[in-house]
């Protein structure tokens, strides 16, 4: 992962420009909520930047399980581990004077991000119908060291997470093989392997899991008889052939002529969540849009407020996205260093007193869209029949695109990813 001055430069640049209030959010939100998510944007943009940096093509990943993820080590964080930490994922900006750790009279002031979390925590994973969504998240912690009670309730409050005792030390292949049968069971079996074989060993000192799943079906369905073969634009000169999905009807949309770009907000059954689709005007365009996309340009497409609602005729591939991140190095970049040094890690908020270091975050995610809807099976849709002829845009995704898939009513970006080749 590049670490040169000038992406830590413009990330930083990014940071400092920061419009406080969130355009966009219904008035129904609360406002403490706003700023956690437009801090969980604002990470979803920095590690964006640094994941289009390296030779991946398809790119996809939480931003919002990361977060989480962070936050709990955060928690039990103190001094300038705590405030690298803080930083890195821009909470300094949703809380001021707040320095991290577990003690009760930090964690009860007003407006902390623990407590805005276990709103945000609680919202998601509210039971329904309409669709699945679960995120889950735990700390696996080297026996040796005995966890502070305090610490272990806090993160079952906030978090709805659990600290797990395990024996690296003595049984490191048995531990991994036990932590990924966890996330396979979390994630509907969709993210096997999160630890490679050899990824931990006697060394290992404490491990950070977090996983994402979320099924969904379109608000409407794509009707599985209109979907063709079709060309899908790899770049000017070259195409593969994809299963392209066709459905017109009305959705929100809007173009941005400074971006060269059209968004798409495509609901899920429910209207909870949404799939955001940002199409470049140009086959090559990609390159252009990505350059362009700052922050708040982000933040600006995720709010519902600056489109409206058009005849659309849409073309969207099924595609299938799966990646897995190694988040250190991605992390050290974003400035998070002292978390990984055994000299310097300070995590005595969960422990009592200092030696315990982070050993490993890993990420690992899955995506797949087909015409019933996202990590769905195909199934037959009734096609609407239009009766008069209306004027539509056109929003034909043959060549690379971004989308995020997010939570409505807390602006929240769940996923974040790139499309090059479906």
């Amino acid at each position: 992962m590049p670490r040169n001055t000038k992406n830590l430069q413009k990330l930083e640049d990014t940071r400092k420009c920061s419009p406080r209030a969130f355009r966009g959010v219904p008035d129904h939100t609360d406002d403490t909520m706003n700023s956690l998510s437009e801090a969980n944007t604002r990470f979803a943009y920095d590690l964006f930047q640094l994941f289009r940096k390296s030779t991946k093509e398809n790119i996809f990943y939480s931003p919002l399980s990361i977060t989480s993820a962070l936050a709990m080590l955060y928690l039990g964080s103190q001094k300038h581990t705590a405030s690298e930490i803080q930083k890195a994922l821009h909470f300094n900006e949703v809380i001021e004077n707040t320095k991290g750790g577990a003690t009760t009279a930090q964690v009860e002031k007003s407006g902390n991000v623990h407590q805005q979390f276990q709103k945000l925590l609680t919202e998601l994973n509210k039971p329904t119908d309409a669709y699945k969504l679960s995120l889950a998240n735990r700390l696996y912690g080297e026996k040796k060291f005995q966890f502070l009670q305090e610490y272990l309730d806090n993160v079952k409050k906030f978090y709805l997470a659990r600290v797990e005792s395990a024996d690296f030390v003595n049984a490191a292949e048995e531990n991994r093989k036990m932590i990924n049968s966890w996330v396979e069971s979390q994630t509907n079996e969709k993210i096997k392997n999160l630890f490679p074989e050899g990824s931990l060993d006697s060394t290992t000192i404490l491990v950070l899991v977090n996983a994402i799943y979320f099924k969904g079906q379109w608000d409407e369905r794509f009707d599985p008889k209109r979907t063709k073969q079709g060309e899908f634009w790899l770049n000017k000169d070259t195409s593969k052939f994809v299963q392209m999905m066709k459905q017109s009807n009305m959705f929100k949309f809007t173009s941005l002529e400074d971006m060269q770009a059209k968004i798409l907000e495509i609901p899920y059954k429910g209207k909870d969540l949404s799939m955001v689709l940002l199409l470049p005007n140009e086959i090559d365009g990609l390159q252009q849009l990505e350059d362009k996309l700052t922050v708040e340009k982000l933040i600006e497409c995720t709010s519902s407020q600056n489109m409206s609602m058009r005849h659309v005729h849409v073309q969207l591939p099924r595609f299938k996205v799966e990646e897995s991140y190694d988040l250190q190095d991605t992390m050290t970049a974003l400035g998070m260093v002292d978390a990984f040094s055994p000299q310097d890690a300070d995590f005595s908020g969960m422990t009592g007193s200092r030696g315990l270091v982070l050993s490993k975050v890993l990420h690992k995610s899955f995506v797949e869209v087909t015409e019933e809807g996202t990590e769905a099976a195909a199934a037959t849709g009734a096609g609407i029949s239009v009766t008069s002829a209306p004027i539509y845009e056109m929003f034909h995704c043959d060549h690379p695109f971004l989308f995020l898939i997010k939570h409505n009513k807390t602006n929240s970006i769940l996923f974040f990813g790139r499309v090059l080749s479906p």
